[in-house]
């Protein structure tokens, strides 16, 4: 039957509706499909480190092979099968997060062990303001077997044996050795996991003097490059001192133990923290330089400027060049990820392609992810794809209007400057904000007018003369570079305690939960990858990243794994701390996410708290919120009458059956499940732990 509205031989106009919608656009879009790449290998990545159980070995290799198969199939039927391709890139992206992790897999201690016999050779080593702290591989442990020693441990040396470890040396000392440590809040981050991956599967500290028991033999390519990296370390210091030495060391070497905690702070505040690691900025710096240097020399010899292609021979050295600089700052996965998406650049310029594209973005991101899966959930890579990708579409955007422009001469370029330098730091800084809320719950609010004034500092002057005292190191005149670049440290610092003396310079704002990241980047990412007006709907992603900020719930309980510290929220909304005394790292932490910078107070030892909520006595405290009643015992003595009142007893103490008390968490809930959080919301109490979120993965403490 037809219609007969329609000419005859008239083909039925299509239908119209959502699916034919973005099928349009899509296909007007077809250029843009391969940027798409990483999102999907990134994506399968997320999904396997957000299991609470390790897949099956073969989970992603057959998944891939089945949306490999249905592409096949849909491509009879259709031109590109976007559904499979889709399939496969996050398949593809489970798999090498999978293999990645059986590749590296080592033992991890497991429970407190020593005073122990430590031997094991100095594979790395960092000075920090009190000591040093080593890396040992290649591990003699007392009372472990070969199947039970962790493939390397980190421990920290004292101030007096700092300089008695060097690269290369296999030492032996009385150490004590812990467990790496878990998150001290569910969704805090993992340092456990971290260690993980590094392959570190113990941390502790020296108790006795370190015994050489072999000298320093850096003889492999790893050590070698240490103990270069240890040699320019201690040229630094023989030149400059304090902050201005600590902050060149780590530009220069990769070594950040030396930087005070109140000049991170400062950095941290000022939005310029991101200075201070070894990132785009510097490499892109380094490669600059020599780029256009060599070029300028290569232009004052007449018949190679005329005949010879010294643009793509300058491209050559600056390849060069920020390999070298990579190996020199210990070549650390950001470092890495930053040389990697620079070397393409550069290649670019070799092949007579366009420098600076989203493909080319695209491909380093597909690169480091198929390197190091792992590195996507930690702040360094999410930070600084945002800001290329943010860059690359404001560049893709702006560029035609500019190039109009800056046809016209006069002192437009002087303009173009000025506004290229506010522009790149704006949109950078737009970029990053999202993340560096979530991991550091820090809005720096003048970021970006000390970023105008820190950003040009260090390309311009710190990165350059950086580069010339290496130069300059084997002749033994590296003083005649380093002074001038701890000048411009030292502007540097001025500029970060200046913005972070500011009022309101850095606000903090509580942590939020990981879908409101998710939700921010995808938006981000569709903003920034469409080109035509439709990618528009990006926006909404940001915007439930900010509802979640005001709907985001805290814990109204905190309590640590070991039961040293524990935390209720006040009536007033603020924490109070059972100790000021322990845990300073788990107490910063707790207040850090929970958008506050100090601790309403601390428990009464006997009394009432000056909020009425806490009342004391030397077994323990009684605590009142939302209608319920928790006993928060410390002595055994108290459990016979708080089991038979309280709604919940949390107890740091073992918890005998007697007790029958709704909910129970005692000392071994704690061991076995980690750092606690309780929701007191009427009429019931939720509990969050630290195993739950973990879930049984290979970092994961099993006990």
């Amino acid at each position: 039957m037809t219609d007969s509205s329609l000419p005859s031989g008239a083909a039925a106009p299509p239908r119209r509706g959502p699916t034919a919608w973005l099928a349009a656009r899509l296909a007007a879009e077809r250029e843009r499909w391969p940027l798409w790449l990483p999102v999907g290998v990134g994506t399968g990545v997320a999904l396997y480190f957000q299991l609470s159980t390790e897949p099956p070995a073969w989970a992603g290799a057959v998944v891939a092979a089945l949306a490999a198969a249905m592409a096949m199939v849909q491509r009879r039927t259709q031109r590109v099968p976007m559904t499979a391709l889709a399939v496969l890139t996050v398949a593809v992206g489970f798999s090498l997060a999978q293999l990645h992790t059986a590749r590296i897999e080592a033992p991890m201690l497991d429970r407190r062990l020593g005073p122990v016999g430590l031997e094991g050779t100095v594979v790395a080593h960092e000075r920090l303001p009190a000591g040093a702290r080593v890396v040992l591989a290649d591990l003699e442990i007392e009372r472990l077997g070969p199947d039970e020693r962790p493939r390397r441990v980190r421990i920290r040396l004292r101030r007096a044996d700092a300089d008695a470890a060097p690269v290369g040396a296999r030492i032996d000392v009385l150490a004590m050795l812990l467990p790496p440590r878990g998150p001290v809040e569910p969704g805090a981050f993992d340092f456990r996991r971290r260690a993980f991956f590094r392959q570190i599967g113990a941390v502790g500290f020296a108790l006795g003097e370190v015994r050489p028991v072999r000298p320093a033999d850096p003889s492999g390519l790893v050590l070698r490059l240490e103990s270069v990296r240890q040699t320019i370390a201690e040229r630094v210091r023989q030149v400059l001192d304090g902050e201005q030495a600590a902050i060149a060391v780590a530009l220069l070497a990769g070594e950040r133990g030396e930087i005070r905690d109140e000049t991170y702070e400062a950095m941290q505040d000022s939005g310029l923290g991101h200075l201070l690691a070894i990132s785009g900025l510097h490499v892109g710096a380094v490669a600059a330089t020599i780029f256009f240097l060599t070029r300028l020399l290569l232009s004052r010899i007449e018949p190679l400027a005329l005949h010879r292609p010294i643009k793509k021979w300058a491209a050559v050295a600056a390849l060069i060049g920020a390999f070298a600089y990579m190996l020199a700052v210990g070549a650390p996965v950001p470092t890495q990820r930053a040389f990697l998406m620079t070397g393409l650049v550069l290649l670019a310029v070799l092949v007579d392609r366009t420098p600076v594209s989203m493909r080319l973005v695209a491909w380093a991101a597909v690169v480091v992810l198929a390197l190091a899966p792992h590195s996507l959930l930690g702040p360094s890579f999410q930070m600084s794809f945002a800001a290329v990708v943010a860059l690359v579409a404001a560049y893709e955007t702006v560029r035609v209007p500019v190039a109009r422009w800056q046809t016209k001469g006069g002192l437009r370029w002087a303009a173009l400057y000025v506004g290229g330098v506010a522009l790149t730091t704006l949109v950078a800084s737009l970029a990053t904000t999202p993340f560096a809320v979530f991991h550091f719950q820090r809005l720096a609010t003048y970021g970006t007018a000390a970023n105008l004034v820190a950003v040009p500092l260090t390309a311009f002057w710190i990165m350059p003369w950086g580069l010339a005292s290496y130069a300059l190191m084997p002749l033994g005149l590296e003083e005649l570079a380093l002074r001038p670049m701890g000048w411009g440290i030292g502007a540097l610092l001025s500029v970060a305690r200046t913005a972070s003396a500011w009022p309101g310079a850095a606000l903090l704002v509580p942590a939020v939960p990981g879908w409101a990241l998710g939700a921010t980047a995808a938006g981000g990412l569709w903003l920034c990858l469409w080109r035509r007006p439709w990618r528009l709907i990006g926006l909404a992603g940001p915007l439930l990243g900010l509802a979640a900020l005001a709907t985001a719930a805290r814990p109204d309980v905190l309590v640590l794994d070991d039961g040293n510290v524990l935390a209720v929220r006040g009536n007033d909304g603020g924490l109070l701390m059972s100790s000021d005394r322990v845990e300073d790292f788990a107490r910063s932490v707790w207040l850090r996410r929970d958008g506050r910078r100090e601790a309403d107070g601390v428990w009464p030892e006997v009394g009432v708290s000056a909020d009425r909520s806490l009342s004391c006595d030397p077994l323990g405290c009684l605590y009142r919120h939302d209608g319920h009643l928790l006993a928060l015992v410390r002595d055994p003595r108290a459990l016979r009458e708080d089991c038979a009142v309280a709604d919940a007893v949390v107890a740091t103490v073992a918890v005998p059956r007697f007790c029958r008390a709704p909910l129970v968490i005692d000392r071994f809930d704690l061991w076995r499940e980690g750092a606690h959080a309780l929701y007191l919301t009427p009429p019931r109490i939720t509990i969050d732990t630290v195993a739950d979120r973990v879930g049984d993965r290979p970092w994961a403490v099993v006990r």
